[in-house]
């Protein structure tokens, strides 16, 4: 018959109590007994601990009633310090030796409950019949489990239970850390309110507000400090006047004390008369009564709100003015430019909306530094409002992009006409640190009514002209078509936005989860970037990419990705989630850069991040240039970090050569893995795939899981890894660490 072996912290146990010769047929001794005035002192000291410890216990005796229970509770020394529960036990482990204040030692106990639930205190711990090293004990089942002061880890002691052997339960030892549970909350919970009433003590003898009470007649007995301070009245000569002398304020607690009423957040001004400012205050008051109803007087408060009015009414300017330049904002342009259109739609009149752009201002800004940049667009800002007239207005609405009105006009020449003098303001140079240049702009108009109904599409028209007439050179204008190329527009649109995403934050990392596909485990996580754009949402890759490698952002992307990658990782280690990698694609023209073994060292040391950490995803085409791609991928391994071949099968690389590129493995493209469920030729290209990395020592992550299917067509091949959506899609880096556990738990159900 089969036997159960027991686990290995009960059989070192009993081996350690065999090597200190202890004899498992005689009763063991405890060496420490409290005498009965130590005992009340622990008792004393644990007097709230055994209050919650035996409210708890006395409801498991309550729900097991019928079944013989002796529930005993030790402390983080093994004294034991109460027991309560069934007679008989209670009486027969007395006899023994075993009764409240006396010490568990494995050297003098032998294996027992109590010292091993305080050793292994992370979980229950369950001793049936002859796991007890004493045959005395042989017909019993224990059961204990330890508590903590869970903010601070800080071990209390140890719950018991002990019953006659047949009536094991493995109920118990789940009911037993549900009990342990309760009972570090409702000690946590009375740990906080004690900290939290010292804190009211401290908040009501230090408060900066100020306070007035009266007595039921009237008068007032007490006048703070505060009081004082705001009202610029002493306290001297406001005790025992009647509150009318106050005022406003006054008159309010005159009301509270003969019709009851309660005020709240009563906003009042005062000016002390003295070097102090004006201050503005909200006031309370109500009733004071005794036990009995009876009115005893008034309670007044009264606390400043000055600095948050003045930080309001610098928020409020803020909120509709451009910090730099001080034109009005975005912000401010769609509230004053929409009136505009609500007066015009009444009185039948036009509006024209214009949006101009300086030409080729990256360059300048590149040139001279963002700081020079920041100058010139100051000094443009000074131009352009010498140049409206009354009614109109310009807005910086951000980077290089600015917005006008001009209300009532009478037509489209109009219109034109103050374009033109517009622009005339980059007739002149402009002269900045020394240098003295050239500087033009691009601007589009449109019409209301013709061109738009409301304000945000006459916005998207002249947008969409200012682009047109940028596209046929610089320094023109252009009045607003429907035919005007809105697939060139649209890609300008997006260029010009890309090249201000990573100065302004816009781009986002996802992740998605690698997962061991023998175990479950959370192997790593690959990081792919969305770009959070203001106006269209929330793009990915294919949106944007090919404009950024056209345009040579690229490299700026890529290395933002990387460096926040390295941050991200290094933040969940900190946090302490398990190490895994993160890998981060790279550009081809980030691989060709012979810079980027440099910057990669670069980031990793200002991140902190271990190098075995990261992984370097390059795709076949990279490595066309064995050239290059050898020395630069051996440069890369000798980092430490790791190099992953993506959408293996799918490019141009050379077996003849894959066998001296510095790889740790090949990534099977999503087409191949999508073909397992089609049954088709994929299934044998993955196998051929998978043996062949394998034979190379080379580890292989299967892209696109997405069915049950193709996750065990890819076990029985002995893939190494896999990604996709039948584990997780990519989520953002604050989901993925708020939902960590959750986000485990389901890839250990599915894999």
């Amino acid at each position: 018959m089969a036997t159960t072996e027991k686990p290995e912290f009960i059989q070192q146990a009993n081996l350690f109590c065999k090597h200190i010769g202890l004899n498992p047929k005689e009763i063991p001794h405890p060496q420490h007994i409290l005498s009965p005035a130590e005992l009340d002192g622990k008792r004393e000291e644990y007097d709230e601990i055994l209050s919650v410890v035996s409210f708890f216990g006395e409801k498991i005796l309550h729900y097991l009633a019928g079944t013989p229970l002796l529930i005993s509770v030790a402390n983080d020394e093994g004294f034991i310090l109460h027991m309560m529960g069934d007679e008989t036990i209670k009486k027969t482990i007395h006899d023994l030796g075993i009764k409240p204040g006396v010490q568990f030692t494995e050297t003098s106990m032998g294996t027992n409950v109590v010292n091993l639930s305080l050793k292994y205190n992370e979980s229950p711990i369950q001793l049936i019949g002859d796991d007890h090293f004493h045959e005395y004990l042989h017909g019993t089942a224990c059961y204990a489990v330890a508590f903590h002061y869970s903010d601070v880890n800080d071990l209390l002691g140890s719950v018991i239970i002990m019953t006659a052997k047949e009536f094991q339960n493995p109920m118990m030892v789940t009911m037993l850390a549900t009990t342990a549970d309760s009972i570090e909350r409702e000690l946590l919970l009375r740990k906080q309110n004690r900290k939290l009433n010292i804190l009211n003590q401290i908040i009501t003898d230090n408060t900066r507000n100020g306070i007035i009470l009266t007595n039921r007649n009237g008068e007032i007995t007490t006048f703070n400090q505060y009081a004082e301070l705001f009202t610029g009245k002493s306290r001297e000569d406001m005790l025992g006047t009647r509150v009318e002398e106050l005022g406003s304020m006054g008159e309010y607690i005159h009301e509270v004390m003969h019709n009851g009423r309660i005020f709240e957040d009563v906003q009042m001004t005062f000016e002390p008369g003295s070097s102090l400012d004006k201050q503005v205050c909200l006031f309370d008051a109500y009733p004071l009564y005794d036990e009995k109803k009876q009115l005893l007087g008034a309670f007044g408060q009264f606390r400043s709100i000055t600095e948050r009015v003045k930080a309001e009414e610098r928020y409020n300017y803020l909120a509709n003015h451009d910090d730099l330049t001080t034109l009005p904002n975005r912000r401010y342009y769609k509230n004053n430019a929409t009136l505009y259109i609500q007066r015009a739609s009444a009185t039948g009149s036009q509006v024209a909306i214009v949006c101009l752009d300086l030409d080729r201002f990256k360059i300048i800004n590149d040139s001279l530094g963002h700081s020079s940049g920041d100058m010139l667009l100051t000094v443009v800002a000074e131009r352009m409002l010498k140049v409206l007239v009354p009614g109109e207005f310009v807005a910086r609405m951000g980077g290089d992009e600015f917005m006008f009105a001009f209300p009532s006009i009478v037509d489209k020449e109009e219109a034109l006409g103050r374009v033109r003098a517009i622009l005339k303001i980059f007739d002149q140079p402009f002269s900045l640190n020394g240098y003295e240049f050239h500087l033009s702009a691009s601007a589009g108009i449109s019409i209301y009514p013709e061109d738009g109904q409301d304000l945000e599409s006459l916005m998207k028209a002249a947008d969409t002209a200012m682009y047109s007439a940028k596209s046929r050179g610089l320094n023109s204008y252009a009045l607003y078509s429907p035919d005007m190329n809105t697939s060139t527009r649209e890609k300008m649109i997006l260029e010009s936005s890309l090249r201000k995403a990573i100065e302004q934050n816009e781009f986002r990392l996802f992740y998605q989860p690698q997962v061991d596909i023998q175990s479950g485990e959370l192997k790593g996580v690959e990081a792919l970037i969305r770009w959070q754009h203001p106006t269209k949402g929330l793009l990915t890759p294919d949106q944007f990419i090919p404009i950024a490698e056209e345009t040579g952002i690229i490299s700026q992307i890529d290395k933002w990705v990387l460096r926040t990658a390295c941050i991200q990782n290094k933040k969940w280690q900190e946090q302490g989630l398990p190490s895994f990698r993160v890998s981060v694609n790279l550009s081809s023209q980030e691989f060709l850069d012979e810079s980027f073994v440099d910057a990669v060292h670069m980031i990793l040391e200002e991140t902190g991040l271990q190098p075995k950490y990261l992984d370097l995803e390059i795709t076949e085409t990279m490595t066309m240039n064995v050239n290059h791609a050898i020395p630069m991928l051996r440069k890369l391994h000798a980092l430490g970090v790791q190099i992953s071949m993506d959408d293996f099968g799918t490019g141009y690389s050379s077996l003849s050569y894959l066998k001296n590129f510095s790889i740790n493995r090949l990534k099977i493209d999503q087409s191949f893995v999508r073909d397992i469920s089609k049954e088709t030729n994929g299934t044998n290209i993955v196998s051929i795939i998978i043996a062949m990395a394998h034979s190379m020592n080379l580890e292989v992550v299967a892209e696109g899981v997405e069915e049950k299917e193709q996750l065990r067509y890819l076990q029985v091949r002995k893939c190494d890894e896999v990604q996709g959506y039948y584990f997780s899609r990519p989520i953002p880096g604050e989901d993925f660490e708020q939902s960590y556990s959750e986000l485990i738990s389901k890839i250990k159900k599915l894999y």
